[in-house]
């Protein structure tokens, strides 16, 4: 059986090039620039085309090829005895295939980039920044990866047990795909991040019991960041709870290589799930990094079809 790796800096499972501060139970949000040159961990991406099984599979398989590690979660529920609101722990064991570096005297090295607007998120890698609407959080005590924000507290899932929410959204650069539209991307997308959301989770259970039908309620180009995007949304209705809806936008990345960036949105329906406003209000408040003003141009409104 492997065991847990202790507290240190490892190189960062969503983006190699950096560090990133393991707590000894779960990834924080702390990250500096290697100091040792390491093995990275295999970065998972988006995939495009194919189902939304057979792309968790696939992850599965290339992870053990390229990292020769075994990760499994086990999701601990946990309430707060003031609060009585739920958190998430997440557990994972871990055989790394390599050892930490250096480990700081009391705190991890933070990186405070945005910490002095609380009104956005700051998304380095891609670099953008998107706004925080009100009733929104960053990311806490959260599994997936790339997660930018989420809603805050969690509620027990209608269908497999464990604890879900009401909304969260994620960022990724597409790495892995040599498609260059975004509306085919988006379109290409939109059925893996609506199995993600609402099919089955990270450890293949199913909180919801599965999807039951969807419907498209909306699509079409969009500026973002100054750039020509497009969107593609997505009405799921699953077979426990409310469905919610799932929208993935695509756009090119203002900084590197431009690469592709798909924005993952998943939002609860009905009373107790956030205002379908929110998702245009972040899709149209992402900016690119240092550039508070730049919006508007090709596709500045966002486009409605069936």
């Amino acid at each position: 059986m492997s065991s847990t790796p202790p507290p240190g800096w490892y190189r960062d499972p969503s983006y190699p090039l950096v560090e990133r501060w393991w707590d000894g139970t779960a990834w924080t949000d702390h990250r500096r620039e290697p100091q040792v040159p390491q093995q990275p961990l295999a970065r998972p991406e988006f995939p495009a085309g194919s189902s939304g099984r057979a792309k968790a599979v696939a992850l599965v398989v290339a992870g053990a090829v390229l990292v020769t590690s075994i990760v499994t979660g086990a999701v601990i529920l946990t309430r707060s005895d003031d609060t009585g609101d739920a958190a998430v722990n997440t557990t994972p064991t871990i055989t790394p295939t390599f050892a930490p570096t250096t480990v700081p005297p009391s705190e991890p090295q933070t990186d405070d980039s945005g910490a002095d607007d609380p009104t956005v998120v700051v998304d380095e890698l891609n670099g953008i920044t998107l706004p925080l609407p009100d009733g929104w959080a960053r990311p806490k005590n959260v599994v997936e990866d790339d997660v930018v924000m989420t809603t805050p507290g969690t509620y027990d899932c209608p269908g497999d047990p464990g604890l879900c929410r009401r909304g969260r959204v994620a960022s990724r650069t597409v790495t892995g795909n040599d498609e260059k539209s975004p509306e085919v991307l988006a379109k290409q997308d939109i059925e893996d991040a609506a199995d993600s959301a609402y099919d089955r989770d990270l450890v293949n259970r199913r909180p919801y019991n599965g999807i039951d039908s969807h419907q498209q309620v909306k699509a079409g180009p969009v500026a973002v960041a100054g750039r020509a995007g497009y969107l593609v949304r997505w009405r799921v209705k699953t077979v426990a709870g409310p469905g919610g809806y799932v929208q993935s936008l695509a756009f090119p990345s203002s900084t590197g290589s431009q690469a592709l960036v798909i924005v993952r949105f998943a939002f609860d329906a009905g009373e107790d799930g956030p205002p379908l406003s929110d998702m245009d209000r972040i899709t149209k408040g992402i900016r690119p990094v240092g550039d508070a003003d730049t919006g508007g141009g090709v596709g500045s409104s966002i486009g409605a079809s069936p």
